[in-house]
Order: C-alpha cells, then sequence, then structure tokens
C-alpha cells in the first residue's frame, strides 16, 4: 500500500514537472505594440549636441534608460504639441518608472529653434524633458542617420514658414539599441505598456 502511495506520488510530481515544462516552453513571448526592430537589434545612431546650460548631451550617456526620440520644431502647429502632450501622459502613466525613462526632441529647425527656445518649449510639458537644437550641418547627420524627412515649406500663417517632417518616434532600449518606434498618434497606453515590458 505504500508503495503504490510513493508510485502515485512520483507520478503526480512528474506530471506537474512536464505541465511547468510545457508552460515555459510554449508561453507567448511579451507582444509589442510599436513597430519592432529585426534582431539583433541595431545600435542607435548617436546625438551629440550641445544643451542649454552648455553641456553636451550624448545619447551614449542614457545607457540605463529608456529614452523616446522625437524629431520636431517648436513652430509646429499640430503634429509636435500634440506628441510631447502624449509623451506627458506617458510619464504621469509610468508613476515612479517614468525615472527610467528621458524624453529626447530634436530641432529640424534650427534656422529658429535656440538651445534656449527649444528646451523652454519642452519644458512646457515636462520639466524632465530634453530639448536640442545645433547647427544645420551637424543635425544634418543626426536626421540622416534616423532617416529623418524634412522639407521646407513657405506659408501665409501665422507661423511663417512650416517644416514637413517624419512624424515618428524612436524607442531606444537601456541597452542603447533601437528597439521599437511608433506612428503619430499612438495610444499612450500602448506606449506605457510597451516600456513597461522592457523595465521588467
Amino acid at each position: 500500500m505504500d508503495k503504490k502511495i510513493l508510485w502515485v506520488g512520483l507520478l503526480s510530481l512528474a506530471l506537474i514537472a512536464m505541465a511547468v515544462s510545457l508552460a515555459v516552453v510554449f508561453a507567448k513571448p511579451a507582444r509589442f505594440h510599436g513597430t519592432s526592430y529585426n534582431e539583433p537589434y541595431p545600435a542607435a545612431p548617436q546625438v551629440e549636441l550641445i544643451k542649454l546650460n552648455g553641456e553636451t548631451f550624448r545619447l551614449s550617456d542614457q545607457k540605463g534608460k529608456i529614452v523616446l526620440l522625437f524629431f520636431g520644431y517648436t513652430s509646429c502647429p499640430d503634429v509636435c504639441p500634440t506628441t510631447l502632450a502624449e509623451f506627458k501622459q506617458v510619464m504621469d502613466g509610468m508613476g515612479d518608472k517614468a525615472k527610467s525613462v528621458q524624453v529626447v526632441f530634436v530641432s529640424v529647425d534650427p534656422e529658429r529653434d535656440t538651445p534656449e527656445k527649444i528646451q523652454q518649449y519642452v519644458e512646457h510639458f515636462n520639466p524632465n524633458f530634453i530639448g536640442l537644437s545645433g547647427s544645420t550641418d551637424k543635425l544634418e547627420i543626426i536626421w540622416d542617420n534616423y532617416g529623418v524627412f524634412r522639407e521646407r515649406v513657405e506659408s501665409d500663417s501665422a507661423f511663417g514658414y512650416i517644416i514637413n517632417h517624419t512624424a515618428r518616434t524612436y524607442l531606444i532600449d537601456a541597452d542603447g539599441n533601437l528597439r521599437l518606434s511608433y506612428g503619430f498618434q499612438t495610444p499612450v497606453e500602448d506606449i506605457v505598456s510597451d516600456i513597461e515590458i522592457l523595465l521588467k
């Protein structure tokens, strides 16, 4: 009788172990909402520009944090303020985890966006956002590396000329790799969900 109980117990443990193993093997990987880059994930091209305080910002120094990188300009009538407002909601939705996320906004309009003007602009949305500008020569290299399209279009609006530009957000992971990108007006909760997956 004791041997029978022992065998039943051992068989039960074996079945449990098999079930756990199968669950691990067939578990679905985390699904991201953003467009994912293929493995091996490419290293994010360097962004090196002078901040308002005179210090040099290097994207490579942000390792350990998740970076949301967007290219825009302070005179933008719609896309840029909408995107920055959504980034504010992302940070608000992250709670304490927001300390592990950095928003970086790089100008596509260096003619009007001084380092002071762009930093003041992004701080309207969140004081921890970083706004960067620089010479056209330096910025063109960065735009090209990220495949950013920009086109100056003359306008009769109060904004003067406008800049048509790529409206895509690049998510750079804590290892400095390009992991995801998002189209304009991706739901805030989708971005928050992806960041939380990467922070686990």
